[in-house]
Parts: structure tokens; C-alpha cells; sequence
């Protein structure tokens, strides 16, 4: 996603072509703050160019990495403003215990008080961005500490609590539990309690997320600004099947060799913690710490995207559905209810636009700026809004398209499949040949509007 790839849609920068919520929202007065990961551009440090750093794009304080993934102890990119730092030379923020998802929701609340304490009578835009629950599974001991037991009955019992909780809520239908990869019982005995570290440092990793929001929450009430702020909340894509740290590392390093004060991570996988101590993957050592660097793994993904299939990356529900909370006391009446439209992370410039009294610009800073795609969920604030409206994907070449209760999803240059997502959002009857010309209709509009929006990974000929 940082890299280029020569197609204009896959250039590993952000595009001068589109704005940022930041950069949309200022001719319409509003000061913007970041705390948490950019990971939109393929410049990394200072030397090789800040013009699409935060900043840069429309920004007035930042805090976070410029990357998307690395150490929660010592993260790579580690930046304040336009300056790369550490942990250690922060003269901003130097709390007892240094933890990136921490840092994160401190800089935010930071932000929110210099805001009020600046007596600026503007509104406020932030944009707050975890790495959390990423890879690699780091958490601090008395978050994990809480977690000690919880899931030591294994994948299919916590997994079908979660889906019969969740049907109860109403927050699924009926919709069949998809298969799992594997049973409990199969897994090694002799690596099962590696395996729960595993889920118990993920857990961790969310509650100390959920603290943070918190902290946040309560700064917003603290500075009378929590009544008319909008709070959206939501992930950026389903559970995480990836392997990396599960297999023991093949030539660590040795000794202890810590690191200076001023000496930046150049690493998305340290080789040592800060402290000097070698970084070690595997099954052999337990998650959680900062000499650890291991990822949960596909079986606990599988128990996260209950009840659906695939996993990030992939555009199958597993790997796009994801909940989006909104909370604002004085904009929204209805509480604690459920919306079931489809909608996309696109929606959230849409709504920023239509709430905020601005305009969205066609040109920008001299140049121009594609049309905005998405549609705002202000009517959704209201009552269900059930639009028949085309939302499609493209991920490493995994695709799909939604339309309706239709939708086309195929797996890198695997054949389409299709599925009604009314009655099978599990996703577990294929009716590609039933429905043969509904697969085709949909499957042309995919490469008509790929093609478009720049997300088809080849150029058009």
C-alpha cells in the first residue's frame, strides 16, 4: 500500500487528485488534530520528502507513525509534527510506562485541552487512528492480567457464545456459522497455552484501546464539548489471519546491546527492544512483551470475524464487515438502536462535508479533485436508510462488488462467486450458476467501475 506499482490508482502515495477530511474541512473554519498511524505514503522520513505527511495535508498537530505496523514499545516512524523521535527524547510525553495504543489516546486528549485551553471558539476535526489490535500481540501485564483464563475452553465454544450473543442483540440474523479452520482439540496440546497467550494479549490489546476512548471521552466531557461532538468509531477491515512471529526466529541476535536515547527504530521488526534485549518469535516464547514480535493467528481471526468467512485482505465478510458506532448527544436521538444499510469508509468524508457546512472542493491546491464517492449517514441518524446503491472493493487483487442483497466476491484470479446477503451473509451458498446472469451483470459493472475509481490493479487497454 506504500509501494508504487506504476498504475495511477497504485502509486504508494497519497493522491493530489483527493483531499483529506482535514484539508475539506478548514475553508469551513475547522482546526484538525491526528493522533495514531498515516500509513497513506511511501515517503517514511524527512530525507525523502513530508509533502504528504500529515502536516502537510491539512493537519494542525500530529502525533503518531508515519508507517502502519511495527513495535507497540517502540514503534518505527515515530513522529511529532514533521519530526521523527523516540520514546525517550519525547519532551512532550514521557509517561511512566511507554505503549504506542497509550500514547496514542494521550496525544489525542493532549490535543482536545490545548484546543480548549488556546480559547479557540472553532470546531474541532480529529482523526484518531490505532494500530491496535495489529500485529505483533504487545500489551501491557496488567491488561493481560485480566484476561488469565478467560479463553481457555477454546475456539469453538467462545465462538459460538459470540455468535448466540449476537443474534440475541439483533446485531446478526439468522445467518449460519461458517466453518472453522480448525477444532480446539486439533490443535498441539502441547502449544495451547502459547495459544491462548495468544487471544488473552489480543483482548488486552482492545481493553487498553477501550481505556484510551475513554480517557478521550472524558476530555471531550471535561472541556464542555461532548454534547456536540460527533463520535464515529469503527475498524478498518475484519480479523487478521496473517502468520508472521508464529514460527521461531531463525538467527536472533545476540546479547544485549541497548539502544541510545536519540537513536530512532528503523525497523517495522525490531531485532532488539529498546532495552537491548534480542527479539524473539515463535511458539517458545509467550506474546506480550517487547522482546516478542508474534501475531495471533488465523484460528483466533476465525473467532473474531464470528460468523463469517476469510480474513483481512480478503472481500469476503470476514475481511471487510466491521460495526460503525456513532454517538452524539445532540444529534442523535435514538439510542442504543441498530442500522443494517451498507455503508463504507467513504461515507465518513460525506458525512464530515454535510454536518460541517462545507464544500468539497473541485480543485485543490492546484489541481483538480475527483468527485467524492461516498453518501452521508446523517439520514441513518434518523432510521434505517436502505439505498440500492453499488459499494466494490479491490485489496491484493481479492475483489468484489455489493449492489442490493447481491454481492460479487472472487479471490485474486479465482471465479466469481455470488451470494444473497439478505438471507446468507455468512456467505455459504455460491449462487454464481443458479444465477448466472446476475454474476455477469454484476461482474461487468465491477471492471466498469474499477476501472473509474483507479482500484483495478491493471492499466485499462
Amino acid at each position: 500500500m506504500t509501494g508504487d506499482r506504476g498504475q495511477p490508482g497504485y502509486r504508494g502515495d497519497l493522491s493530489r487528485n483527493a483531499v483529506t477530511i482535514a484539508e475539506a474541512l478548514k475553508p469551513a473554519g475547522y482546526s484538525s488534530y491526528m493522533s495514531g498511524k498515516w500509513h497513506v505514503t511511501k515517503n517514511l522520513t524527512p530525507d525523502k520528502g513530508i509533502s504528504n505527511w500529515p502536516m502537510q495535508r491539512g493537519f494542525d498537530k500530529f502525533y503518531g507513525t508515519i508507517i502502519g505496523a511495527g513495535s507497540f514499545f517502540d514503534p518505527w516512524t515515530l513522529t511529532r509534527g514533521n519530526k521523527p523521535i523516540t520514546p525517550e527524547n519525547d519532551k512532550e510525553y514521557q509517561p511512566k510506562q511507554y505503549y504506542y495504543t497509550d500514547a496514542i489516546s494521550d496525544n489525542a486528549v493532549t490535543f482536545i485541552n490545548d484546543h480548549k485551553r488556546e480559547a479557540k471558539k472553532n470546531p474541532f476535526f480529529m482523526y484518531v487512528s490505532y494500530t491496535a489490535a495489529h500485529w505483533p500481540m504487545h500489551a501491557l501485564e496488567k491488561d493481560i492480567a485480566k484476561y488469565k483464563g478467560k479463553y481457555d475452553e477454546g475456539y469453538e465454544v467462545i465462538r459460538k457464545a459470540r455468535y448466540e450473543k449476537m443474534k440475541k442483540l439483533g446485531v446478526i440474523k439468522d445467518w449460519k456459522l461458517s466453518p472453522a479452520p480448525m477444532l480446539w482439540k486439533d490443535f498441539p496440546e502441547k502449544d495451547r497455552a502459547w495459544e491462548l497467550r495468544c487471544m488473552e494479549v489480543y483482548a488486552a490489546m482492545i481493553d487498553n484501546m477501550d481505556q484510551g476512548i475513554g480517557r478521550i471521552v472524558q476530555s471531550l466531557k471535561d472541556n464542555g464539548q461532548y454534547d456536540n461532538t460527533l463520535i464515529l468509531y469503527f475498524q478498518d477491515n475484519g480479523g487478521c489471519a496473517e502468520s508472521r512471529g508464529r514460527r521461531p526466529t531463525k538467527n536472533p541476535a545476540t546479547g544485549v546491546v541497548p539502544m541510545g536515547k536519540d537513536e530512532l527504530q528503523t525497523r517495522m521488526v525490531p531485532e532488539r527492544s529498546r532495552a537491548g534485549h534480542p527479539v524473539l518469535t515463535g511458539n517458545k516464547v509467550m506474546p506480550g512483551p517487547s522482546e516478542t514480535y508474534i501475531a495471533y493467528g488465523r484460528n483466533w481471526a476465525n473467532v473474531s470475524n464470528t460468523p463469517f468467512r476469510r480474513y483481512k485482505s480478503q472481500n469476503h465478510e470476514g475481511g471487510i464487515a466491521t460495526p460503525l458506532i456513532a454517538h452524539w448527544p445532540k444529534g442523535i436521538t435514538a439510542k442504543n438502536e441498530l442500522r443494517g444499510q451498507t455503508s463504507h469508509l467513504i461515507d465518513i468524508m460525506a458525512t464530515c462535508i454535510e454536518l460541517s457546512g462545507a464544500s468539497y472542493p473541485e480543485n485543490f491546491d492546484g489541481q483538480r479533485i475527483i468527485p467524492m464517492e461516498g453518501q452521508s449517514l446523517t439520514a441513518s441518524f434518523k432510521t434505517n436508510v436502505n439505498k440500492d446503491r453499488l459499494i466494490l472493493w479491490e485489496h491484493f487483487q481479492n475483489a468484489a462488488i455489493r449492489q442490493g442483497k447481491w454481492k460479487l466476491v472472487k479471490l485474486k484470479s479465482g471465479e466469481w462467486e455470488l451470494y444473497d446477503m439478505e438471507s446468507d451473509r455468512s456467505e455459504l451458498n455460491n449462487l454464481a450458476e443458479t444465477h448466472s446472469e446476475k454474476c455477469k451483470e454484476l461482474a461487468e459493472l465491477w471492471e466498469e467501475n474499477a476501472h473509474r475509481t483507479l482500484i483495478y490493479p491493471k492499466p485499462k487497454k
